[in-house]
C-alpha cells in the first residue's frame, strides 16, 4: 500500500489525478454493488460523520438506506451512492 501511495505522490498532472479519482470511485461503486445486499446493516460515510442504516433496496447506481434521524427520532429513507456505503 505504501508503494501505491508513493506512486500517487509522483503524479505531476492534475488531469491524471482526476482520472485516478474517477477510476477509484468506479472501483468503490463496483465493490459496493457486489458486497452489499438488501437487509445488510451498513454505515453511510460522509466527510464528517458516519450514520448507521439498513439497506432496503438496491438500484443500479444507488441503494435505498433506512437511517434513524437522531434529531427527530424517526427512520427516513435515503438514496445513497454505493461509494458512500460500508458494511457495519
Amino acid at each position: 500500500m505504501t508503494d501505491l501511495k508513493n506512486e500517487i505522490r509522483n503524479i505531476n498532472s492534475l488531469s491524471e489525478l482526476n482520472e485516478l479519482t474517477s477510476f477509484i470511485n468506479g472501483c468503490k461503486t463496483m465493490l459496493g454493488k457486489t458486497s452489499i445486499k438488501v437487509g445488510d446493516k451498513v454505515w453511510v460515510v460522509q466527510k464528517t460523520k458516519r450514520t448507521a442504516g439498513v439497506v432496503v433496496k438496491m438500484n443500479i447506481k444507488k441503494a435505498v438506506v433506512d437511517m434513524k434521524r437522531a434529531s427527530h427520532g424517526f427512520t427516513q429513507s435515503f438514496n445513497v451512492p454505493f461509494s458512500m456505503i460500508e458494511l457495519a
